[in-house]
């Protein structure tokens, strides 16, 4: 489907220049002087490559739409990661660094989505939130307050956060997953 140079959002996959490539941010700038553009940083799908490109409003780039599918994930083979098909069981191995920083959260029996393109799988995605176990945090230093202070806390899967004060080790926090940033004490 064409659309419009400007109407490009966070999250489309472009066909653009042969390759298909994932709108990660973009910024909308009317210079004073000629037409408004968009302009969009790019990052490929296949070879992890950004781009910065320009969109005018008279420009049409073919947005595609992915198939989803529902996985779970099983185990980790080396720097492979193995999938279940949730509806009829086959298994797939992909490429750890298809997921990037978000790999470090993979559980067991983890549900995820991957987006396939003809058949291929092109990307996976995580539950936005999942629950880690604080293994290590810093001590809290006297003087600090709770409103503006974090401290460096180690979560069981090997991954830095910055947490408030008031944990500590042993504790169950919810993490977003791609900002791998604390949101929340676990219930």
């Amino acid at each position: 489907m064409k659309i419009s140079g400007v109407d490009i959002r966070p999250g489309n996959i472009l066909e653009f220049e042969g390759g298909l490539w994932r709108a990660v941010k973009i910024q909308h700038t009317q210079p004073g002087k000629g037409g408004a553009y968009m302009q969009v940083e790019l990052k490929n799908l296949i070879d992890g490559r950004k781009s910065q490109n320009r969109f005018r409003s008279s420009e049409t780039v073919e947005r595609v739409r992915l198939d989803t599918k529902d996985f779970q994930y099983l185990y980790v083979d080396g720097d492979m990661l193995v999938f279940m098909d949730k509806d009829n069981y086959d298994q797939i191995t992909l490429p750890r660094d298809m997921l990037g920083d978000a790999a470090a959260f993979l559980q067991d029996g983890m549900d995820v989505v991957l987006e396939l393109y003809d058949e291929r799988p092109i990307s996976v995605q995580l539950p936005d939130q999942v629950e880690a176990t604080i293994v290590e945090a810093d001590a809290v230093v006297k003087g600090q307050t709770a409103s503006s202070s974090f401290k460096p806390a180690l979560l069981d899967n090997g991954v830095r956060v910055m947490v408030p004060p008031h944990i500590s080790a042993g504790m169950r926090i919810i993490v977003d997953v791609y900002a791998q940033e604390y949101v929340k004490r676990a219930d």
